[in-house]
């Protein structure tokens, strides 16, 4: 029997009510201006409603140029992001969340096949900034200031551009042909690049190249490590010196048998990375547990699919190669692991630390007015400037998620507020976000496709209020 509760509209109340049968002057539609989950999830603050809408039109170059207006790196995002987008797409309230990333990285694909370009500034501003790092932030920050007409220089101390893009994600995940391509169009752009050139003395070089503004974005590149009591015959090297030396062609000696200590995202790729040169038997040990690890979810699943074991509440005590000896953990009250007493004997020809990174701040650390967290990451304020005025940071360098996405949002905002900061002396107040739409998850789906007004390609949802009278 069908629950008229459920499945039909109930009966109006003539008595005590108003009717419903014709136009109803006293209540009118409101159109609230709100945020798409799918916007609001994603670190680059793209304008991800807008472009699916070209692209659901077949309109894709369209698509493209309002997807690059915020991410100039599109092919590239569209491998190695983890979309929070899609976590946050209500879509996924009704049947599954709409699959940006795939998208994303076929307009990215689509642009390199059929070699679209970036737009040339309208005018120029005859401001000069500096660049100092080029991974993804500093990259996205040159790319949008040269947009704004500002000219830019990016000074790294790589051999090549990319930065972490390049050395740290391994070529299976991000080819460099893909890489080089995308990082083409920025060069295009009248961005001038300057390699192998470490920065020491910000004050000088900001002086000497007559640059009005810095934006320092330097990679997290120094491995942090940990003292493992370990014979001669125990090799021990850093994930980020592995994963570079690979990605610069090289094939390290690491036997048969590889352990993995951590449990990130870079931890996964050296594991995976280890698979590939040849590893029989590739390890992961980590001292807590899975819901506990840093690592995205969908990295551990590819690892574990590519035959890579991973050893939960273990913490690695000593090593004689080839004999690896790790140490139980169990969880306390808080959460914390805490040492067993209990000692496993394990094999490993390597032991590859992955056991995080931090970026190097040393040419900021006489800057006047720069400070610094804790942990040696810089502080800065909302709008991404240091406490010396003109020195902008982001990325790595400032506390943040560790991502290409986020270091790429970074430098979007970085750009304009120096922008801003170039042309008014002070930066740019950072506007309020409009609350994020949102709808509950429907009990049942009454006509095929069914979304709410947050899904649809318009940013404003509908609402009744009473109307206004009028004269």
């Amino acid at each position: 029997m069908v629950n008229p509760g459920q499945d039909m509209t109930a009966l109006p109340d003539l008595r005590h009510g108003q009717g419903r049968s014709g136009p109803v002057r006293q209540r009118r539609p409101v159109y609230l201006d709100l945020l798409p989950p799918c916007n609001a999830g994603c670190p680059a603050g793209e304008n991800i409603q807008a472009w699916l809408a070209h692209a659901e039109a077949g309109q894709h170059e369209q698509a493209w140029r309002q997807l690059v207006a915020d991410n100039p790196l599109p092919a590239i995002h569209g491998r190695v992001c983890y979309h929070p987008c899609e976590t946050a797409c209500n879509r996924a309230n009704l049947d599954s969340a709409v699959s940006i990333h795939a998208v994303e990285r076929f307009l990215g694909d689509l642009a390199l096949n059929r070699g679209w370009r970036f737009s040339p500034p309208p005018t120029r501003s005859g401001r000069r900034v500096l660049v100092i790092g080029a991974g993804p932030s500093g990259l996205s920050a040159a790319y949008h200031l040269a947009r704004l007409g500002h000219e830019v220089e990016i000074r790294d101390a790589g051999e090549q551009p990319g930065g972490m893009m390049r050395y740290g994600i391994p070529a299976y995940r991000l080819p460099r042909d893909v890489l080089d391509a995308e990082l083409d169009r920025i060069t295009g752009l009248g961005v001038r690049l300057t390699l192998g050139h470490r920065v020491a003395d910000l004050a000088a070089e900001r002086a000497d190249g007559g640059f009005d503004a810095v934006f320092a974005a330097v990679g997290a590149h120094l491995s942090k490590r940990v003292d493992i009591p370990a014979a001669d015959t125990g090799r021990i090297v850093d994930a980020l010196s592995f994963l570079s030396s690979v990605a610069q062609g090289e094939r390290p000696v690491i036997g048969r048998r590889v352990a993995v200590y951590g449990g990130g995202n870079t931890a996964m790729d050296a594991a995976r990375v280890a698979r590939r040169l040849g590893a029989d038997d590739t390890l992961i040990v980590y001292r807590r547990t899975r819901a506990q690890m840093p690592a995205h979810e969908q990295e551990a699943e590819d690892a574990e699919r590519e035959g890579v074991r991973i050893n939960w509440l273990r913490t690695i005590t000593a090593f004689a190669g080839p004999d690896l000896t790790v140490e139980a953990m169990e969880l306390d009250d808080n959460g914390f692991p805490q040492p067993t007493g209990r000692f496993e004997t394990l094999a490993a020809d390597t032991v590859i630390l992955a056991l995080g990174q931090q970026a190097d701040t040393s040419f900021l650390r006489q800057v006047p007015g720069v400070e610094f967290t804790p942990d040696g990451t810089v502080q800065v304020s909302a709008s991404l400037m240091t406490g010396c005025p003109g020195v902008f940071a982001g990325g790595d360098m400032v506390p943040a998620e560790r991502t290409v996405t986020v270091g790429v949002g970074h430098g979007k905002k970085a750009a304009r507020q120096i922008d801003a900061w170039l042309r008014g002396g002070a930066a740019a107040a950072v506007p309020a976000k409009h609350p994020v739409a949102a709808c509950p998850r429907p009990r049942r789906s009454t006509r095929q496709g069914a979304a709410c007004p947050a899904a649809t390609a318009s940013n404003a949802t509908a609402a009744w209020a009473p109307a206004r009278k009028t004269r």
